[in-house]
């Protein structure tokens, strides 16, 4: 009865029909959240952790039927064994690390088509995240509290979870499929009615839920609108070759902006669902409760900066949170700060998958970063540039910085959504690789302008700091 249903939708939507269930089963988390609310908050944590796993893995089996389904039980088993068995060591650390990403890995390699597929790996990647996070966190919490920072302490396990708490936290319906990356610390204080703004009473969230779900049901609602105008096929097209240049930057520039609300909209429903829930609570800053703790977008921010660093800022937060925590800061004893960004970047790539694409997205996007630093220090350090940026010129500049933003935001993410060499090839060809070009150029004249535009007296000073 459903299957056809879903092909009805799907045809009359215009979308592939396991988009159209992984929407769904976003959206189911609401019921599932206020069935928690209605009927579960007050009873034993055992059976908050049964219904997790039973509505997580009603989830999976409507996405992914038949031998999909085992691959998430069989990691979140191996994961529990390898912290009751190994302990908190770092061959436990290591162990798990290298199983889940091998395992995450090996899906990747095996299922792997020329297009994006929505399969168990997708879910997967979520998980694999979770599990070697988890590992983390029980090592963590048998360190002395002064050798932990404030993220490690905040997720440091006393003990070892129990088989139930650990199925739960990977099956939690807020989170399985799309995300957003939460700590074993923070499941347990949700199942044992800690995050709420009422003591002992389910959380006053259902406001704060149905606001990110209206925004986020607009943004899917212009990515459902616009999406078939910026196909990813038309790229590849000899029409799309054959249009003026600019008519090609500016279409990359807009498919671009389109294709991140796919992502953006999922993020942003699904966090409502985990408000509506309870782990949203953040607790209360400047007498008001927050609800952003599983916060993966901040849309304003999204929308308005006009630096590549505040899009990253404010896109796929936790995530970013997560490498941060647990890949970036935990390289320190590198004792290099570029290093540790570029092993994060490398390992960010890697679980993304095995397209050259990604490849060539993370590159692109740690070249850019490092000349818009560079760039935002010149203008810092010039008496002339921070003075036409505090003018009334500056909404002249705004607008040229956000064009350019825009349009080189779009630009690396052409091979992270073709993947393969000979598509995105293809299309940085028909542009004449203008993006690699643009920034090259302004990392060769940057010293130049700083020669010119800084005083000799502060470029002294800073070669000396």
């Amino acid at each position: 009865m459903a299957a056809p249903l879903l092909e009805k939708l799907s045809e009359s939507l215009g979308s592939p029909e396991p988009a159209i269930r992984l929407i769904l089963s976003v959206l189911i988390g609401y019921p599932f959240a206020l069935v928690y609310r209605w009927f579960l908050f007050y009873q034993p944590t055992t059976v908050i952790h049964l219904f997790h796993i039973c509505s997580g893995l009603a989830l999976a089996a409507f996405n992914f039927a038949g031998s999909q389904l085992y691959h998430s039980t069989v990691c979140v088993f191996v994961q529990f064994l390898m912290l009751r068995l190994m302990g908190r060591t770092v061959t436990g650390v290591l162990s798990s690390f290298t199983f889940q990403m091998l395992y995450l890995l090996s899906g990747y390699y095996y299922t792997a088509t020329e297009e994006y597929d929505i399969k168990w790996t997708m879910p997967h990647c979520v998980l694999t995240l979770k599990l070697i996070g988890l590992a983390f966190d029980f090592y963590d919490g048998g360190k002395e509290p002064s050798q932990l920072s404030a993220d490690q302490a905040k997720a440091a396990l006393p003990s070892v979870p129990t088989l139930l708490e650990v199925f739960g936290f990977s099956y939690f319906y807020g989170g399985f499929l799309v995300g957003p990356q939460f700590t074993m610390r923070n499941y347990q204080k949700l199942v044992s009615r800690e995050l709420t703004d009422c003591p002992g009473k389910p959380p006053n969230s259902v406001v704060p839920a149905l606001k990110r779900f209206a925004l986020g049901f607009l943004c899917l609602a212009i990515h459902a609108i616009f999406s078939p105008f910026f196909p990813d096929t038309y790229l590849l097209t000899d029409e799309y070759e054959a249009q003026p240049f600019w008519y090609r930057c500016v279409f990359i520039l807009l498919w671009g902006k389109v294709m991140l609300y796919k992502y953006v909209s999922c993020w942003v429903i699904a966090e409502g669902v985990c408000i509506l829930a309870g782990l949203g609570y953040n607790g209360v800053v400047n007498g008001k409760h927050q609800w952003d703790a599983c916060a993966n977008m901040k849309v304003w921010l999204f929308e308005t900066t006009p630096l590549f660093g505040g899009t990253i800022a404010s896109f796929n937060i936790n995530t970013n949170a997560w490498a941060a925590r647990h890949v970036f800061k935990r390289l320190k004893f590198l004792g290099n700060k570029t290093l540790s960004h570029v092993a994060t970047l490398l390992f960010l790539t890697i679980w993304h998958g095995l397209h050259s694409g990604y490849i060539l997205c993370f590159s692109m996007e740690f070249f850019i970063i490092t000349v818009e630093r560079q760039a935002q220090a010149l203008v810092l350090d010039s008496p002339l540039l921070t003075s036409l940026a505090s003018s009334h010129f500056y909404p002249f500049v705004y607008v040229v910085q956000q064009f350019i933003h825009w349009l080189f935001m779009g630009y690396p993410l052409v091979p992270f959504c073709l993947f393969t060499y000979d598509k995105w090839l293809k299309v940085y060809s028909s542009i004449y690789f203008c993006g690699h070009l643009f920034f090259l150029v302004v990392y060769l004249i940057l010293p130049f302008l700083r020669i010119t535009l800084v005083p000799k007296q502060d470029r002294r000073e800073k070669k000396q700091d």
